[in-house]
């Protein structure tokens, strides 16, 4: 996190949203306004007690700048930032955050906007829901979970004034009847002008993803942000030319180039370290990266002009990067 591109917030309220799920509402400590943001934003946040960073999507509305909302999953394999989200941080606690940044926003010219969250990826498209709603956009909301109990906002989605715009799917609904969402019926019926928007479990996302594009979605409609990324950045050595200052850098293979380029006194830009924000994304200027992040779409990586070196590697023996 950019020391220079930080707030401070107050913890005004911690509320249990589902099972494992806590929702934090944030404030500017001298009860001013925040910064402005909009649908599809997340802010980065320290953990406290810890160097630990991650990114939660807002999920409060885009209108409201009193306070701003995020939610967290306790994930059983935690590497210390939702735990910590749940084991550290308390009501009245300051917290170190991020302004907000949108790698995941509305598209601007969509004739309709199909929201598809699973688990925990409700949190950007509820802020979406939300926007859309206020201007009068076309759009429905498809929210899958494994039960009622572990799904976040449910009552609150049933109380929106959008809540006829709101289905949701429980795989493991009472009485054992399974509610799945039938992806293949509902991204067949939708019209050329509907664009796709899908946050959750990367292998939610996967199955989502993979079936548009089997039925012809063109990528431009489609739109998606993950929240963790299972990356192996290790792999075959290789070496880092540095077009700027002449040097050139190994990069070790049981090492990032991240971490390479760190070892040598270059410190770049960072924050998930998992090749999910684009924080560190550095430009190539020759040479083949071998993408591993879930931050660049397919025809970004294709370009082969930048990389995520927190977790990316090189196909080729050498990568010249503008630095």
């Amino acid at each position: 996190m950019s020391d220079t591109d930080t707030l401070n917030v107050r913890v005004a309220r911690i509320k249990i949203e589902a099972q494992d799920i806590y929702s934090f509402e944030l404030v500017d400590p001298a009860g001013g306004q925040l910064p402005a943001f909009e649908a599809g934003a997340h802010v980065d946040v320290r953990v406290p007690d810890t160097t630990v960073t991650r990114q939660y999507s807002l999920c409060s509305p885009a209108s409201e700048r009193g306070h701003y909302r995020i939610a967290v999953l306790n994930d059983p394999n935690s590497r210390g930032g939702s735990r910590g989200m749940h084991e550290r941080v308390y009501e009245s606690d300051v917290l170190e955050i991020s302004a907000p940044r949108n790698h995941f926003p509305l598209h601007p010219e969509a004739g309709k906007h199909l929201l598809l969250a699973g688990g925990i990826g409700i949190t950007p498209l509820l802020c979406m829901a939300h926007t859309l709603h206020g201007q009068g956009r076309d759009f429905t909301l498809h929210y899958c979970a494994r039960t009622r109990e572990s799904a976040a906002f449910v009552a609150e989605l049933e109380q929106a004034p959008f809540a006829g715009r709101v289905q949701f799917h429980f795989s493991r609904a009472d009485g054992g009847e399974s509610k799945r969402l039938d992806l293949q019926a509902l991204l067949a019926a939708a019209d050329a002008g509907t664009h796709l928007y899908v946050c959750g479990p990367q292998v939610f996302m996967d199955a989502a993803l993979e079936a548009a594009r089997k039925l012809g979605w063109d990528e431009d409609r489609l739109h998606y942000e993950f929240f963790a990324s299972d990356v192996d950045a290790t792999g075959q050595p290789f070496e880092i030319k540095l077009e700027r200052s002449g040097k050139t850098v190994q990069v070790a293979g049981d090492q990032s180039a991240a971490d390479a380029l760190l070892a040598v006194g270059i410190k770049l830009p960072m924050s998930c370290s998992q090749g999910v924000c684009g924080t560190c994304l550095t430009r190539v200027l020759q040479g083949t990266p071998d993408h591993r992040d879930v931050y660049l779409s397919k025809a970004e990586k294709a370009k082969n002009d930048q990389f995520t070196p927190c977790c990316s590697r090189a196909r080729s023996p050498t990568l010249v990067l503008d630095l």
